[in-house]
């Protein structure tokens, strides 16, 4: 078995040695310009063209990552950069799930206790005690119900919040109240008091986080946006946080990355930044996942996190 990598910025090593202690049969390197050589299967982020063009005798290719949207992206700007017919796979969890869970409760529970309106308060050297949320009028809306959506909106349900979630086809989600489709999106929207995104990004969801939906929201909402920069119209935010339909957004992704120096959201009093940290490919992980579905390749069974090139994840 010829197994092939490229990462233009992952640990090499890391992942070379950890795949050979996996797969000790195996024969596994690192992709180079004029690298010709036989491959059954490939792990990449970003590929060249060259890579990966003319293999189409690979059995699969495995995305080093959770979202596809870039690697297809690529295709669409250089069609032939992935092989007809092979299998795309992506990364469904590898420990991003519980990460994703850990940034979003951290934050739910900074709006849910109203530490945003304390931080402004004690700007103001202002002692005044505010009315509290509760878990009965405090509804959580997800929309992404994948598996990072829905790993988070599970957990937050555990927690006891009144949680709901919007995906593009019906899920079920244990104490989640499931919308789907776009004829159901108003109606998901309209009782949401906090607004987190994790949909896939693909050209339908392009700049899904704008004023039109905002003002869809309970006012005085909050926004975390931890999927795609792409998915929010930046203009729009600040519209609407100006208008009082949003009162605070923590982000965590950008169009642009890293943000640029002057862009408004540095300094927004009511926007708070992450440098895209809410969730990490854990590696011993990831090749865990990624020998199973080898060796259900292997077997002839069918692999798990296959992408669907129609609808872009």
């Amino acid at each position: 078995m010829n197994i092939i990598y490229y990462h233009p910025f992952f640990d090499a090593d890391t992942w070379i040695n950890g795949m050979k202690a996996r797969l000790p049969d195996a024969n596994i390197r690192i992709w180079e310009p004029g690298d010709n050589e036989p491959a059954d299967y490939a792990l990449v982020w970003l590929p060249p063209y060259e890579m990966l063009a003319s293999r189409n005798h690979l059995k699969g290719i495995f995305a080093l990552g959770a979202g596809v949207d870039a690697i297809l992206k690529q295709e669409q700007q250089k069609p032939g950069t992935l092989p007809t017919g092979v299998p795309v796979m992506r990364l469904e969890d590898t420990g991003m799930g519980l990460q994703m869970q850990e940034y979003a409760i951290a934050k739910v529970m900074y709006y849910f206790r109203r530490m945003d309106d304390y931080k402004r308060q004690q700007s103001q050297r202002l002692w005044k005690q505010l009315p509290s949320h509760s878990y009965d009028n405090f509804v959580i809306g997800v929309l992404g119900a994948g598996a990072l959506g829905g790993s988070v909106a599970t957990k937050l349900a555990e927690l006891g919040f009144n949680v709901r979630c919007w995906s593009r086809s019906e899920k079920q989600i244990k104490d989640v109240e499931s919308f789907y489709g776009k004829e159901q999106l108003s109606d998901f929207l309209q009782e949401c008091n906090l607004l987190i995104n994790l949909l896939p990004y693909t050209p339908e969801t392009h700049g899904i986080l704008n004023f039109s939906l905002f003002e869809q929201l309970k006012p005085s909402s909050y926004l975390i946006n931890l999927a795609r920069g792409a998915h929010l119209v930046d203009q729009d935010l600040l519209e609407a946080i100006d208008q009082g339909h949003i009162a605070d957004a923590t982000l965590d992704v950008f169009a642009q990355e890293p943000l640029a120096g002057m862009h408004p959201f540095w300094t927004h009093p009511r926007v708070s930044i992450t440098p895209h940290i809410a969730a990490f490919t854990i590696p011993n992980i990831a090749m865990d996942t990624i020998v199973e579905n080898i060796q259900r390749i292997e077997k002839g069974e069918a692999p798990l996190g296959v992408v669907d090139m129609k609808s872009g994840y």
